[in-house]
C-alpha cells in the first residue's frame, strides 16, 4: 500500500505538508469531500477513523449511500463491482484507474503472446 490508510473498507489518501508540519488526507471513493489531519501518524489515523465514522453516521441519517456510485462506464465497460475493486486497487498502488487498467490489459496481452 502506498500513502493510504484503510478503515472499514474506506481508503484515505495521506500527504505531508512541510510548511504546516502536519499530515493530511481525504477520504477517497465517496461523493462528499471529507478531509482529515494530524500532527502525528497516530493523530492522522484517529482523524481518518473519526471522519469515516461520522460520514457513515451522516449518510445513514440522510438516507444517502456511503460510497460513491460506480457506473462502470469508461472507454471500456466494466460491471460496477469490478469498477469499484479496480479503483480501490489502483488507489492502494498509488496509480490512476487508467494506469491500472492499462497495466492489466498489457499484462494480459503479454501472457497471451
Amino acid at each position: 500500500m502506498k500513502d493510504v490508510l484503510v478503515y472499514k473498507e474506506f481508503i484515505g489518501s495521506v500527504h505531508y505538508s512541510a510548511e504546516d508540519r502536519a499530515f493530511y488526507g481525504k477520504v477517497e471513493g465517496i461523493d462528499d469531500l471529507i478531509t482529515f489531519e494530524g500532527s502525528t501518524v497516530d493523530e492522522l489515523e484517529q482523524g481518518f477513523k473519526y471522519m469515516v465514522d461520522e460520514h457513515i453516521k451522516d449518510c445513514k441519517a440522510e438516507g444517502k449511500p456511503v460510497e460513491k456510485s460506480y457506473k462502470g462506464t469508461l472507454n471500456v465497460r466494466l460491471n460496477p463491482e469490478l469498477h469499484r475493486k479496480a479503483t480501490r486497487q489502483a488507489l492502494l498502488k498509488g496509480m490512476t484507474l487508467n494506469q491500472y487498467i492499462q497495466q492489466a490489459v498489457k499484462k494480459q496481452l503479454e501472457s497471451e503472446l
